[in-house]
């Protein structure tokens, strides 16, 4: 009976770097004392010298470890699939508990422990605990990202709470911050969360950003959103970014050097024509829907799966319930990631969107 076995990167010098084998065997120890035979060495890096299994080395049957099916006497058939994953450095063999808390994305073959692995192993920075931070921080939590960090400096208003899901009646009159991250404890004890409790202004952006894999713009106002595409590109950070306004929501993924937000927006509306969602008002489930766009971007750019949106720009009618999406490009003469550039560093973010500054101008999260 053949078995198709996953081999790890560590493991692949004895296979000639092939990343899958076959084995036979009528159940997981069958299997792998067939590779210890067919692989010399390979028994040393998978078993004890009494021939148990080694500590830091799970093994899996179709995406379920086997310490929650039959152990190593776990049977295994035609169309099975083993895999065999080592600890490696920085990360760690996931526990009885997480294996239970992320079984739906165990068993999934485009995500599978690998690719919980590395949504634990990820750094999200999300911009804003309002009305998109709320529901991004609430499902990459809820996903396993392991370092969540949020920058906030408001406090829980009563008005939020229309559509700011992260926070409750308790928190009013609390930072953002702190309620956010006492919910996402709640949630997932495993989840490290960076709390920055500061704006993000062109002095620290550039300390706060290149900390993480990706950023998570959830900003209101034009200064911050400008500062944060052009943190994200001088720090080759990938940025999902998204906004609200009424009934509709835009979302697109920029990549370091496949265009910014400059590209699409080269410069912001003057002051006024564009109302904030606090003068305009905002239908209390939209973000909520961005914001699930949002954190599926992220966990696919984690993951290392599908297409993002980059070079696209999704539009969400939520009154007439569609969806649209055009293309965009990286443009040449983009004076941020065009041929030549002309910005070369942060700049006077408030002064170039025409606003004078003020009292929470900058990170201020979306309304």
């Amino acid at each position: 009976m053949t078995i198709k076995v996953y081999i790890p990167t560590p493991f692949r010098r004895l296979t000639g770097n092939r990343v899958f084998v076959d084995a036979d065997g009528s159940d997981v120890n069958g299997v792998l004392q067939d590779l210890e035979q067919r692989y010399p060495g390979f028994g040393q890096l998978v078993f004890t010298e009494d021939r148990q299994i080694l500590s830091h080395v799970n093994v899996y049957v179709n995406n379920h470890e086997i310490s929650t099916l039959d152990g190593s006497e776990t049977s295994v058939g035609d169309g099975d699939e083993v895999s065999v994953i080592p600890a490696i450095a920085g990360g760690s063999v996931m526990t009885a508990e997480q294996i239970d808390r992320y079984s739906r994305h165990l068993i999934m073959d485009q995500v599978g422990p690998l690719g919980q692995r590395k949504i634990s192993a990820g750094k999200v920075l999300v911009v804003g605990a309002g009305g998109l931070g709320s529901p991004v921080l609430v499902y990459l939590a809820a996903a396993g990202v392991g370092t969540i960090g949020i920058v906030d400096f408001d406090v829980v208003d009563l008005s939020n709470l229309q559509r700011q899901i992260i926070h409750g009646t308790k928190d009013i009159g609390r930072p953002k911050v702190e309620s956010a991250a006492d919910r996402i404890a709640d949630m997932n004890p495993n989840v490290t969360v960076v709390k920055h409790t500061e704006p993000l202004t062109s002095e620290n952006a550039m300390a706060i950003i290149p900390q993480y894999d990706i950023v998570v713009n959830g900003a209101d106002n034009f200064a911050t959103r400008y500062l944060v595409n052009d943190a994200a590109f001088l720090s080759r950070t990938k940025l999902v970014d998204g906004s609200i306004f009424l009934f509709e929501g835009q979302i697109t993924t920029f990549i370091p050097g496949e265009g910014c937000y400059r590209c699409l927006y080269p410069s912001p509306p003057p002051p006024g024509m564009v109302p904030s969602c606090a003068e305009a008002g905002v239908l209390g489930a939209l973000p909520g829907t961005v914001g699930a766009i949002q954190a599926t971007e992220v966990l696919k750019l984690l993951v290392e799966i599908g297409e993002p949106l980059k070079n696209r720009l999704l539009l969400y009618d939520a009154l007439a319930m569609e969806f649209r999406t055009v293309k965009i490009r990286r443009d040449p003469q983009c004076p941020l990631c065009g041929d030549a550039p002309t910005v070369t560093e942060l700049i006077d973010y408030e002064e170039f969107c025409g606003s004078p500054f003020h009292e929470g101008a900058v990170a201020q999260p979306v309304s």
